[in-house]
């Protein structure tokens, strides 16, 4: 189940339940600093510019591990320069990071069309894994 409504501090556009109805889901937990973290936007990118049109939404969950990372201007500066350009919301008090038991950045969170989750990828370097399940999501 989709828990967004626990965030409320958002950079490039908020989201909402009625957003996300009948949409696949994924949920990248991350922090702007984080080197493993960086190496997942590149296909996050593609993902999300590709596939938007079939249902697809992307939405960063901001975990920050350093205190500049809870500087809400450093995030946006962080966002800009990496091109995130997805929804993010911000989780200064970790939150979203508890309510999904994340355990480590990054973590992406995958959700079908009904809102089920139905995968957890932990760490980088998984990028075929990533695009299979989108895939596969938007496929069923």
């Amino acid at each position: 189940m989709l828990l967004l409504a626990l965030g409320s501090a958002w950079i490039n556009g908020g989201v909402t339940a009625p957003d996300l109805q009948g949409k696949v889901v994924v949920l990248d937990v991350f922090t702007v600093d984080c080197y493993n973290c960086q190496n997942v936007v590149p296909t996050l990118r593609t993902l999300y510019s590709k596939d938007r049109a079939r249902g697809l939404r992307v939405i960063g969950i901001h975990a920050p591990e350093t205190p500049a990372e809870r500087s809400r201007p450093y995030v946006e500066q962080s966002l800009k320069r990496q091109g995130i350009v997805w929804p993010v919301v911000i989780d200064n008090d970790f939150a979203l990071w508890h309510a999904y038991n994340v355990q480590a950045w990054p973590t992406q969170l995958f959700f079908d069309r009904h809102g089920k989750l139905r995968k957890v990828i932990v760490g980088d370097s998984q990028d075929e894994e990533v695009r299979a399940e989108v895939e596969s999501l938007l496929n069923s």
